[in-house]
């Protein structure tokens, strides 16, 4: 199979979807890898180390010609025009936050595979994990120095000192993104609050944590409670493949105190906050009723060199298994089905038909 490897041209997203090493098992499969120039340089990546794996370099159109495309973000409006009815793409998409992608795919006939919604049997998403471990850790880093009053914030040092309170940081969601955001803030020092809808999760949060994290059942009520004492919020929603849903709303918000942040990691997937749009690393925060909103929709882009390496690790054997199977990998890998998102201009996946009131075809029916 020829597959490409395009340059991201996301803002500020230096990540690559293959590394030299991820290359060279393709090549001595027998496959032909096509690596736009460049592609790797965010990631410190140099085109000499694809060349020496057997890639071969090319032109954005080069990658895109291929059959199966591997990327990390989803296309941006300019490479709508790349997008055809013989594409195999294998990326990230999160499409139930974006009906214009949403339509171009189903307009061109892409077969489309999101990473995100790539899941396993105990209802594990391999492929989202990394990157929910990156974002989790990077929205306390983002979120403490967003408090410090020459960038607007209120001035709190998150893990206080001796003789002044630390800093309360409030994680909604206590998945992979919010047990990695306790991790960091705990280190920092904070003191931590996480809620969940799930008892099961949180009796683990405490045990795994010794009892040094509060955890709290998440209900509106116990939200609106803790929303004057948060000096960081942050989102960690996660309902597969579907829009998050608002949990803090426009309302509650003059609850948080002037100069408090809000890292909304579940943006790319509409924001579990109300008042939470995309941004970007040119320009990630935004102020509402004096709350710090950052909104930046692909974090890990910031550490492209760890997320680069990370995110590779997991996604490459589903990528062998595409690049050496077509689609009858998706007949016989479970996971890989669940991760389809469109075929042959249909839906395929509920929870982006769900998002748009549109309807929905089975992946076993339509690969039948």
């Amino acid at each position: 199979m020829r597959i490409g490897l395009p340059k991201e041209i996301k803002v500020k997203e230096n990540r690559v979807a293959l590394t030299p090493g991820g290359v060279a098992t393709l090549v001595r499969r027998g496959h032909t890898v096509i690596v736009e120039r460049g592609a790797g340089v965010g990631s410190g990546i140099t085109d000499t180390e694809y060349e020496g794996a057997g890639a071969t370099l090319g032109t954005a159109a080069d990658a895109w010609a291929a059959e199966m495309v591997v990327k990390v973000k989803e296309p941006v409006e300019a490479e709508y025009g790349y997008l055809r009815d013989d594409l195999l793409l294998f990326t990230y998409l999160h499409l139930a936050a974006d009906r214009p992608l949403t339509e171009a795919l189903l307009s061109a006939g892409t077969t489309a595979i999101a990473y995100e919604t790539v899941q396993l049997e105990d209802g594990s998403l391999p492929l989202l994990m990394p990157m929910s471990e990156v974002a989790g850790r990077l929205s306390v880093q983002a979120g403490a120095y967003h408090l410090q009053k020459p960038v607007g914030g209120r001035g709190v040092l998150l893990g206080g000192v001796p003789g002044v309170q630390a800093g309360h940081v409030v994680i909604i969601g206590g998945g992979v993104v919010g047990t990695n955001a306790a991790k960091m803030a705990m280190g920092l020092g904070a003191k931590v609050t996480v809620l969940d809808v799930s008892h099961r999760r949180l009796t683990y949060l405490d045990d795994v944590f010794f009892g040094r994290l509060t955890t709290m059942m998440s209900s509106e009520a116990n939200i609106r409670a803790l929303l004057p004492e948060a000096d960081l919020l942050i989102g960690g929603v996660l309902i597969p493949g579907a829009k998050a849903p608002h949990l803090v709303t426009r309302d509650m918000l003059p609850l948080m105190q002037e100069g408090s942040v809000i890292v909304d990691v579940a943006v790319d997937q509409g924001g579990c906050v109300e008042t939470i749009h995309p941004t970007t690393h040119d320009d990630p925060t935004y102020v509402v009723d004096g709350v710090i909103h950052y909104g930046v929709a692909n974090m890990p882009g910031a550490v492209p060199r760890t997320s680069t390496f990370a995110l590779t690790n997991q996604t490459l054997p589903y990528a062998l298994l595409l690049a050496d199977q077509g689609m009858e990998a998706l007949q016989r890998n479970q996971a890989l089905r669940r991760g389809l998102n469109t075929y042959r201009g249909q839906i395929t996946y509920g929870g982006v038909a769900d998002a748009f009131e549109l309807p929905v075809a089975e992946p076993e029916a339509v690969l039948a």
